[in-house]
């Protein structure tokens, strides 16, 4: 089963389409949130804060692996992607709009941002079996010919309703978080890979989830993947 990445702007439905694409198809599913739990365990046993789901605790243990084993690498190596779990997890809970800043704003290097990311997620993608959540892993596993990249896509209105009633605000706030959120988005895209996030050739699949559900929109993604691994 190939690997998916699933992109898109603010509540096009990414991260619902995306869990939904790894319940269908039995796979595990990473997120920005899952990483940086990942990162405050290095050196911690897993088994201490495993939650209740033996296959959630069995893949949060395999992230956290690729985590410590980044680590050790490092440190052999004299390389520092991340000094120790607390600046590893200080890379990975960096947001879109603080990556898009100047480094000296946000105390992270570029180098150092992109080269720890693409560690990371390349290592989470060899072994397969994963939906991969943003953080430029469409760019990162550009050049894995097993890789799906799907792109969800909706509206602005639509998008901006579904954040009002989602974060419980006005929609002219939602307006305003998702237009800055989005600018955000696209300026780390064209820092780091000189590229319009939102480009349809940088995907195998852009699925509008205005016209499909995000149950449908799994399901066609989930095909598209299934084709792509010959099943």
């Amino acid at each position: 089963m190939p690997v998916i990445t699933v992109s898109g702007e603010m509540t096009s439905g990414t991260r619902e389409v995306g869990r939904r694409v790894a319940t269908v198809l039995g796979i595990d599913f990473v997120d920005q949130q899952l990483m940086v739990q990942a990162a405050r365990r290095c050196g911690v046993s897993v088994g201490a804060v495993a939650e209740h789901d033996e296959r959630s605790a069995t893949f949060r243990q395999r992230v956290s692996s690729v985590l410590n084993s980044l680590l050790e690498r490092s440190a052999a190596t004299g390389a520092d992607p991340a000094a120790g779990g607390a600046g590893l997890e200080a890379v990975l809970s960096q947001t879109y709009a603080d990556m898009a800043r100047p480094q000296e704003e946000v105390g992270i290097t570029d180098k150092r941002y992109l080269e720890t990311m693409s560690a990371i997620i390349r290592e989470i993608a060899a072994s397969g079996q994963v939906v991969i959540l943003g953080r430029g892993s469409q760019m990162i596993l550009r050049d894995m010919p097993q890789v799906v990249n799907a792109l969800c896509v909706a509206p602005p209105e639509v998008r901006w309703q579904r954040a009002a009633e989602r974060d419980g605000i006005g929609l002219e706030e939602a307006r305003k978080q998702s237009i800055q959120h989005d600018q955000a988005r696209e300026a780390f895209h064209r820092k780091f890979w000189k590229v319009d996030v939102n480009d349809p050739r940088l995907y195998d699949i852009t699925v509008d989830t205005c016209r499909l559900s995000f149950d449908t929109a799994a399901e066609v993604i989930a095909a598209a993947a299934r084709l792509k691994a010959g099943e």
